[in-house]
């Protein structure tokens, strides 16, 4: 029995080895997507939930396309919005923004193609339409 184990571990271990070196490593587009996508997210949920401070709903509208040359704009607005600084929420979301716009300016810089800049996009974005299957 105890064979049998040790071969079985054997093979997890191989089978792990190999997935993890198939894995790509995240490259910078990929992290300036998931960043963006993260903060959309939190920033509708603070949006849609039962916020201590009315503040919130005054905040700048954060829909992030970062194919659109205009978040850069949009991420230090929102960044430098001076109120709502004693909500936790938006203390946290307003740091996610300025760590993006940091990648973004910095670190991808190179990285990055904008196919768009189109300002008002990023104001009324155009939902992607409810699959009903």
């Amino acid at each position: 029995k105890l064979p049998r184990m040790k071969t079985l571990l054997s093979l997890i271990a191989l089978l792990s080895a190999a997935l993890s070196a198939n894995a790509a490593p995240p490259t910078c587009y990929s992290r300036v997507l998931s960043l963006s996508k993260e903060i959309t997210e939190s920033f509708k949920e603070l949006q849609t939930s039962k916020a201590e401070d009315p503040c919130v709903e005054t905040l700048p509208r954060l829909y992030l396309d970062i194919h659109n040359y205009c978040v850069l704009a949009k991420l230090r607005d929102f960044v430098a919005y001076p109120r709502c600084e004693k909500v936790l929420e938006v203390s946290e979301l307003k740091e996610k923004a300025r760590s993006l716009y940091t990648i973004m300016i910095s670190y991808c810089r190179r990285d990055l193609v904008f196919l768009t800049d189109d300002c008002s996009a990023l104001e009324n974005p155009v939902l992607a339409p409810i699959d009903p299957s």
